[in-house]
């Protein structure tokens, strides 16, 4: 079967499900998308490592990053290989140097561990065109990662971007993550305008 490459997007609130999180991934010189519904911690591990922001202790995937490094052990790419009852299935590609392994995992911790190991994302022609979403143009694209009117003032708004950058860290040096990511949106925000 040829394999798809994928590229991540995008990260938000799933509207869907409560407490969720969906994270876009789009297909390489291609228009369709694969949103995927995560939880909180994973979608919190992977926008920590997108924003290459470091907490003050290693998280779960930070230290299998770190116990494979220390045996020589690479994943070499992660394939989303089933979709079966809404739920996405993965396989971590492992090399140690002799062998080649496949390892069962939950999408969001092999995408988790993508990140980390700068390993290529993969799916396959057939769950593109059962979970695939297609957009026509930008415009609705940028649509569905746009927050809803009613959102909330941030409790940010006040802060000088000197100040959020010092609060940003004291959240991490806490591992405070959910204040962090509030954070981080709200400079992102300053940053676009």
């Amino acid at each position: 079967m040829q394999k798809i490459e994928l590229t991540i997007l995008g990260l938000s609130y799933s509207q869907t499900q409560t407490n969720s999180y969906a994270l876009i991934l789009g297909e390489v010189n291609g228009k369709r998308r694969l949103p995927i519904v995560i939880g909180h911690f994973e979608a919190q591990a992977i926008a920590l490592e997108l924003e290459k922001m470091k907490p003050s202790r290693p998280l779960t995937h930070d230290l299998f990053k770190n116990f494979a490094d220390t045996f020589a052990i690479s994943v070499e790419e992660v394939i989303i290989n089933k979709f079966q009852e809404g739920i996405f299935y993965a396989l971590l590609v492992c090399n140690d140097g002799v062998k080649v392994q496949h390892i069962d995992s939950r999408t969001s911790d092999a995408i988790a561990l993508a990140i980390r190991f700068g390993s290529p994302i993969y799916t396959y022609e057939h769950i593109m065109s059962q979970a695939g979403i297609t957009y026509d143009d930008e415009e609705s694209e940028q649509a569905a990662f746009d927050p809803p009117l009613d959102e909330p003032v941030s409790e940010f708004n006040a802060f000088s971007l000197q100040e959020l950058e010092e609060e940003l860290q004291k959240a991490v040096d806490n591992e405070d993550y959910e204040k962090a990511s509030l954070i981080r949106d709200e400079i992102k925000k300053r940053n676009i305008l």
